[in-house]
């Protein structure tokens, strides 16, 4: 093994010129760490924020500092501690970005052990690397914060995105009928997820269409979106339900009315993502993967000396599901 990986890096927080390829130090597993060789590396709209310094009040970033926070690949080393019978399987997990570590743009990548949830067989690595963030997002709106039952109904606003088309299928697994927004191009799709209502966002009408489905309003609302593009959200909520906004670390970002929630009894609760429980719902999450409960979104592949090119098409909004950078041979 090389002492050295290849990796994509900022020196300094702006936009997506900023990744650029450098050779760095190969990391060392520390006490219950493993070594992971990246195969495929998530790109999610955290990873942009992460570049434009957004994650500056979470942890001190130390440059060259290398993004992403999810990743797939094959366990090479275990520090002490850790389960040495990993080495040698491919895992998926969290990268330690968010502590303020390098993250998943890399050859190589350290985790920590309790972090690593095998993978089948069934579930290949690019899959694998599109599930952590999104997959978790979801599971933590729908039941951890929204407490999602059989026979309740759900909204997902921005049915199409990563977060989005998880939160469809988790929601009909555990029995919920799912109304979802998106574009027209891609109603089909959510129908095919298993959404009973898939609702043109541009169709000023939707709304009308959502309070027949649902004329007491739905139990739970995933606001995957935000940034303001729902501001009825709270009178499509019943009352004792849930609005759960998916945290977008926005600054100024326009918030639900808190007022017309408490007069209506409808609770607001962000939801983003907790490490504390992150382990297990990724092994469920794979679990359910593996079954062909869950499906990845559609996967767009570029290869890893293109993450710039990447974050810049997630921060425009220009593709529908995910994309993987592909992480082997990717650089010169």
């Amino acid at each position: 093994m090389s002492a050295t990986m290849r990796a994509m890096v900022i020196e300094r927080f702006g936009g997506p010129e900023q990744l650029q390829p450098a050779t760095l130090p190969l990391p060392e597993p520390g006490p219950g760490e493993l070594l992971v060789r990246v195969a495929c590396a998530g790109v999610n709209p955290a990873d942009w924020k992460t570049r434009e310094g957004w994650l500056s009040a979470f942890f001190q970033y130390r440059f060259p500092f290398v993004l992403g926070f999810d990743l797939a690949g094959t366990v090479v080393k275990a520090g002490e501690g850790a389960d040495a019978s990993l080495v040698g399987r491919r895992v998926v997990a969290y990268s330690r970005q968010g502590a303020g570590e390098w993250g998943s743009y890399a050859e190589y990548a350290v985790i920590w052990a309790s972090a690593a949830v095998p993978l089948p067989e069934q579930v290949p690595v690019d899959a694998a690397a599109a599930l952590p963030t999104a997959g978790i997002t979801a599971w933590e709106g729908l039941f951890e914060v929204g407490g999602l039952r059989a026979g309740q109904k759900l909204l997902v606003h921005g049915g199409a995105g990563g977060v989005g088309r998880y939160a469809i299928q988790l929601a009909r697994h555990a029995g919920a009928a799912v109304a979802a927004t998106c574009s027209a191009a891609n109603r089909e799709d959510l129908l095919a997820l298993g959404a009973a209502l898939a609702l043109d966002y541009r169709d000023p009408r939707w709304p009308e269409a959502l309070a027949a489905w649902a004329p007491e309003g739905v139990d739970l609302l995933l606001d995957a979106v935000g940034q303001g593009s729902l501001p009825q959200a709270v009178d499509l909520v019943r009352g004792g339900g849930v609005l759960a906004p998916v945290a977008t670390l926005v600054a100024g970002e326009p918030q639900a009315d808190a007022q017309r929630a408490a007069e209506r009894g409808v609770r607001i609760v962000p939801t983003m993502s907790d490490f504390a429980r992150s382990g297990a719902q990724l092994r469920q999450l794979v679990a359910l993967s593996a079954d062909g409960v869950l499906r990845a979104p559609p996967l767009t592949l570029l290869p890893l000396g293109q993450a710039g090119e990447a974050q810049r098409r997630v921060q425009a909004g220009e593709l529908r599901g995910k994309i993987v950078l592909q992480v082997e041979g990717a650089l010169p």
